[in-house]
C-alpha cells in the first residue's frame, strides 16, 4: 500500500537541507554561506485507521491533520461485555 492518505491525498515530498557557516551581516559579519546542500524527503503523519465505507468497516490510512478534521468516520464499538437476557421480569 503505498504511503498516500486515503482521504487527504497527503504523500511524500521531498526537500533540501541546507547547512550554513559565517556571521550574519547585521551581527556584523560578512554574510552566512551555504556549505552543502542535501535532499531529503518529507513523511506525512501516517495512521492505519478503520473507517465506516459503504456501511461496512474499512482500514485505510489516514493522515493525523484528516482524523482531526474529522474526515474519518470511526466504526460504533461493540459491546463484549456479557448481559443477562431478561425473560417476563426474570433473570435467566
Amino acid at each position: 500500500m503505498p504511503r498516500v492518505c486515503h482521504f487527504s491525498g497527503a504523500s511524500t515530498s521531498s526537500g533540501w537541507v541546507c547547512k550554513y557557516r559565517g556571521k550574519a551581516k547585521y551581527l556584523g559579519g560578512v554574510g552566512i554561506k551555504t556549505t552543502s546542500r542535501k535532499k531529503r524527503r518529507f513523511m506525512p503523519n501516517l495512521q492505519d485507521v478503520t473507517t465506516v465505507e459503504d456501511g461496512r468497516p474499512v482500514r485505510v490510512k489516514a493522515s493525523v491533520r484528516a482524523i482531526r478534521e474529522g474526515l474519518v468516520v470511526k466504526p460504533v464499538k461493540r459491546k463484549f461485555a456479557y448481559t443477562r437476557r431478561i425473560k417476563n421480569g426474570e433473570t435467566v
